[in-house]
């Protein structure tokens, strides 16, 4: 198997999913309305939605609609454009009415085809399935003249079946028999996969399926795809989505699907490095972050006090908990109690000077980093080093990776990435693991 991609893009944050076609005078007013975000606003991949958001009784019309609004609004679209069309793994006339729509939408006297990136393929099964919808795009290639291959596929994990695919996955992928080297997005689909699974919740709301997620983040890994987590429908909690999205990260996922325009707006800044770094105050599973008052971190509760009672001599009480340390037992107290989240320009920072280092001969280095904590009103300076070597540093890499492909694929958030880090610090960034 090819471990080349078979697209450009490394990176995906946004799945954004619009109807075909709503009740109302104007049938297309949310692809209209999709079709014209800019900037964060804008998905990185943009899904017209011609199966579950659409009625049935309205994806002809929705597939008319769909052809029309990307003919007109595709060419300045920002991201990518891949429709969702009706397909089911036991069902081979819901597959035939697949076919179809894909069969219209990519016909070129539409002209739609030269802005649709590829198709998202719902309730698939087994490989044999995949590679069912995977030759439809193949007949259909061959029967408008597009070149073979120039349509990604990108499937929706929905069942125990496509999960369990994954795991075949990268044998299948580059044989002579199919051309599922065209495969893009693993998304996840945990409404109807928690449907499949037949599992119940007491509340009734979806279980987390965090093995689902690391699966799909794994499978998608393995065979040169991009992993995307599946729709988290309570569009009010914000925190909530955005604490799902860390989780995603820590596991290889950076894509989450959208259902709303804020949505998309917070998954699009949630993954990039942030502006400012911050120190945070580990207490029993709590993540606190302190305040910043100039340089130094402040904590400000009730779950850890101090108290200095001579020149090298504490009392530190965490959770009830009382220790009598000196002045270096406290530093190290301390330091097991703080963790620093690194900015884009601490990031680049250590880059740069690793790649110095690397040039001027040396394998690893120390970094450190130090700050003044204050509570209770006592400082304590704390520093931590840490060594940085070629892994460390292809470890970090992975958060500039994600801002260089945004940065070259979205020329539409340059104006938002320079406010948001300045244009020093994107310009460096930009550089930084560049050279061969």
């Amino acid at each position: 198997m090819s471990s080349d991609r078979n697209y450009e893009r490394e990176f995906v944050r946004t799945f954004f999913t619009s109807p075909t076609a709503v009740g109302g005078e104007n049938s297309a007013k949310m692809l209209q309305s999709a079709a014209q975000l800019r900037g964060m606003q804008a998905p990185d991949t943009w899904i017209p939605d011609n199966e579950d958001a659409t009625a049935p009784s309205m994806r002809d019309e929705g597939v008319q609609n769909l052809v029309e609004v990307v003919s007109e609004h595709g060419a300045e679209f920002p991201g990518e454009i891949h429709p969702r069309v009706v397909w089911h793994r036991d069902d081979p006339t819901t597959r035939y009415e697949g076919f179809k729509q894909m069969l219209e939408i990519t016909d070129p006297e539409n002209g739609a085809v030269e802005h649709i990136d590829g198709f998202v393929i719902p309730e698939v099964g087994d490989l044999d399935d995949w590679k069912k919808a995977d030759e439809f795009l193949t007949i259909i290639e061959n029967e408008h003249g597009l070149d073979e291959g120039s349509l990604s596929m990108s499937v929706i994990i929905e069942s125990g079946e496509a999960e369990l695919a994954m795991s075949d996955l990268r044998a299948e992928k580059g044989k002579p028999s199919n051309n599922l080297e065209r495969l893009f997005l693993l998304v996840d689909g945990q409404v109807d996969y928690t449907k499949d699974m037949r599992a119940m919740t007491p509340t009734g709301e979806l279980p987390a399926w965090a093995e689902l997620r690391h699966n799909t983040s794994r499978g998608a890994s393995a065979a040169d795809c991009i992993a995307v987590d599946g729709p988290y429908d309570d569009i009010r909690d914000v925190e909530g989505y955005r604490e799902r999205m860390v989780e995603n990260r820590a596991m290889g996922m950076t894509g989450i699907w959208a259902l709303t325009p804020g949505q998309v707006v917070t998954a699009n800044e949630a993954p990039l490095p942030p502006k400012t770094g911050s120190w945070l105050l580990e207490l029993d599973d709590d993540e606190i972050e302190l305040d910043d008052e100039d340089g130094r971190q402040v904590y400000d509760g009730d779950e850890l006090s101090l108290e200095q009672v001579s020149d090298d001599s504490y009392v530190l009480r965490v959770d009830g908990e009382e220790l009598e340390c000196d002045g270096e037992e406290l530093h190290e107290e301390l330091l097991d109690l703080t963790t620093y989240v690194p900015s884009m320009d601490d990031i680049v920072d250590s880059m740069e000077e690793f790649e110095a280092a690397k040039e001027a001969g040396k394998g690893a280095i120390a970094m450190t980093q130090a700050t003044t904590l204050v509570i209770d009103d006592v400082e304590v300076d704390i520093a931590k080093d840490r060594m940085w070597d070629e892994a460390t540093y292809q470890a970090a890499m992975t958060p500039v990776a994600l801002f260089q492909d945004v940065y070259e694929h979205r020329p539409d958030q340059h104006d938002a990435l320079e406010e948001m880090y300045g244009a020093d610090i994107v310009e460096r960034a930009m550089a930084v693991g560049t050279d061969d």
